[in-house]
């Protein structure tokens, strides 16, 4: 996602609409799931190709766009319903809307855990909000030995309203996950990971106002910059993370019996 491939940059007005442009449009996307008000669609690679590019939408009702919004950016909140999650938190911030942070998550069994550093930046519209990130390098968080580093070559979400109370919600990903994996794992993400994880996402948004108010009911820096309380990090600081310069392990051998149900469960 970064320009020219080697400045790291905060995203501008063009990134945001062309990923809402992504996210809405159709063509050249292959439908790969489409049940109980998720879709999931994948564009361009062949089932075999580790780095696809996935979108999912789901329709949530009783859910007003702003709440899933805050959803997605309150780490307080995520463990409540990200069960994938190992560890997320911020590093620091670079604008009133742009930050670094660091994210680790399960990986089905018996493949290795992946973590990510990312420039999230994320931008309010009206009714409509969008959140997107890509990977970066910062050097007081290099890649850890109990982890695969992953590359988030452009992920985001896409909230918009939809009428009174409720809203859609689009999540696209493109992510080098660092790895020859199984073709199994590759199916097994557009039928059961993306669609479980929309569905989390919606369940998440109808709990979390009560959740909400027992919690800081006022603390949202990302609404509320003067909040934020995380050290600045300069833009000078960071570095684009190419995949080519990380680990690339074989994962392609292993079967698919040995996947745990807990993981795979729609």
């Amino acid at each position: 996602m970064s320009r020219g491939g080697e400045v790291v940059y905060i995203p501008d007005d063009s990134d945001f609409s062309s990923f809402r442009d992504q996210c809405e449009s159709l063509e050249g996307w292959h439908c790969r799931y489409n049940k109980a008000g998720v879709t999931v669609w994948s564009q361009g690679q062949e089932e075999s190709c580790t780095v696809q590019k996935i979108k999912t939408r789901i329709s949530c009702k009783d859910v007003p766009a702003e709440t899933l919004y805050d959803v997605l950016h309150d780490t307080r909140y995520r463990s409540k319903w990200d069960s994938n999650m190992i560890e997320t938190y911020d590093i620091g911030r670079l604008t009133v809307n742009a930050d670094v942070g660091y994210y680790s998550w399960k990986c089905p069994s018996p493949l290795k855990n992946r973590d990510f550093v990312t420039l999230r930046s994320w931008l309010p519209l009206g009714n409509d909000y969008m959140i997107i990130n890509y990977s970066v390098k910062h050097p007081k968080y290099p890649p850890r030995k109990d982890f695969v580093r992953a590359v988030s070559l452009q992920t985001g979400y896409l909230i918009k309203a939809n009428g009174d109370g409720a809203c859609i919600l689009y999540y696209l990903t493109q992510v080098d996950p660092r790895g020859s994996l199984p073709k199994w794992v590759v199916n097994r993400v557009s039928q059961f990971v993306a669609p479980k994880a929309m569905k989390k996402i919606y369940k998440a948004g109808l709990k979390y106002p009560e959740w909400k108010r027992r919690h800081d009911p006022e603390y949202k820096p990302w609404v509320y910059p003067e909040q934020n309380t995380l050290p600045s990090v300069s833009l000078a600081e960071l570095s684009v993370q190419h995949a080519d310069s990380l680990e690339n392990i074989d994962e392609t051998g292993l079967p698919e019996e040995h996947l745990s149900t807990s993981d795979h469960e729609a």
